[in-house]
């Protein structure tokens, strides 16, 4: 396996950094790429935290897979993690990079384009062809609270299977997004990439860790890279899900939160008027369904994404 100059035989371990720009006063912004090879052949597995500068629970969940000693006990295949992609977004507290560009949006990326399409490419061209399969670890954006879940691209029998084994609370197919890097795995690179999300950005969510930490580790059994047998764990299945979003602006309160199952006609939350010139108006769940999101912020605006439902047609 080779990554721009360094080689990595079988039974090695390297760090290595991948360049990707500057910073305005020069200072060199590399991606640090970590790769584990087992001495016997097998699948090569992406692990990938901090797409979004500002997700920390993804990067912590990689982290601690590095720092655990997990991918050191390999004994077939091999792993290739990055704990924070988008290094820019990181130092500036940010979803995006300084130019306000999403690199989950910007795939495959430039060479020569934005900082956000740069990141993109410095993975599309040096990591993305070396790998059968990734794990893309996400967190809910902007004080939204993502209850743990694997989403996985609809009609990939592959990916729905990789969903399964890895055992998350919540799994749910999804159409991927045009220059996503979902998509361009599946498209251009045919591995499957699942993406876990948990918890809420800027916050540490001890719950979303554990559920990511245990996935690695039954998808690395469930191919037998580890020396462990794979242990199944069943969790709820989806095939829609819709976001309820503010009737109007106001102060904004839940009555019910990520994890729990909602009945049509029951009231989840309600919108004050910051005035106290109205009344409280109270928001009803839709359908049958179980919240698998759900926003934390105080205040509203007409329009916000307030619960995000996931049901079975």
């Amino acid at each position: 396996m080779k990554i721009l100059k360094d080689e990595v035989g079988p039974g090695q371990n390297l760090v290595t950094k991948i360049p990707v720009g500057q910073l305005p006063r020069g200072n060199p912004i590399t991606i640090s790429t970590h790769v584990y090879r087992a001495k016997e052949p097998g699948p090569t597995i992406l692990l990938l935290g901090g797409v979004h500068g500002d997700e920390i629970n993804g990067m912590e969940i990689v982290r601690q897979a590095i720092q655990g000693q997990m991918l050191g006990q390999l004994v077939r295949g091999s792993v290739i993690a990055i704990p924070v992609l988008n290094v820019y977004g990181l130092i500036n507290f940010s979803r995006e990079v300084p130019d306000g560009k999403d690199v989950n949006r910007s795939f495959p990326g430039s060479s020569k384009g934005s900082l956000a399409s740069r990141v993109a490419f410095a993975l599309h061209k040096h990591i993305l062809p070396l790998i059968d399969m990734g794990l893309d670890f996400h967190t809910g954006g902007r004080n939204n609270y993502n209850y743990p879940q694997i989403r996985y691209t609809i009609d990939d029998e592959e990916a729905a299977e990789l969903a399964e084994a890895f055992g998350a609370p919540v799994r749910i197919a999804y159409k991927p997004i045009s220059k996503s890097l979902r998509k361009i795995a599946q498209d251009r690179h045919q591995a499957p990439m699942l993406v876990f999300e948990g918890g809420e950005n800027q916050r540490y969510d001890g719950l979303s860790i554990q559920y990511g930490l245990a996935g690695i580790r039954r998808i690395l059994c469930y191919h037998k890279m580890l020396n462990e047998s794979f242990a199944a764990q069943k969790g709820l299945h989806f095939n829609k899900s819709s976001w309820t979003r503010a009737p109007r602006g106001g102060l904004f309160q839940w009555m019910k939160s990520s994890g729990s199952w909602v009945k049509k006609g029951e009231p989840i939350g309600f919108i004050s008027d910051p005035r106290a010139t109205k009344e409280s108006r109270f928001i009803y769940a839709k359908t049958d369904s179980f919240m698998i999101g759900h926003n934390n912020t105080p205040v509203v605006s007409q329009g916000d994404a307030l619960f995000h439902l996931a049901y079975n047609e």
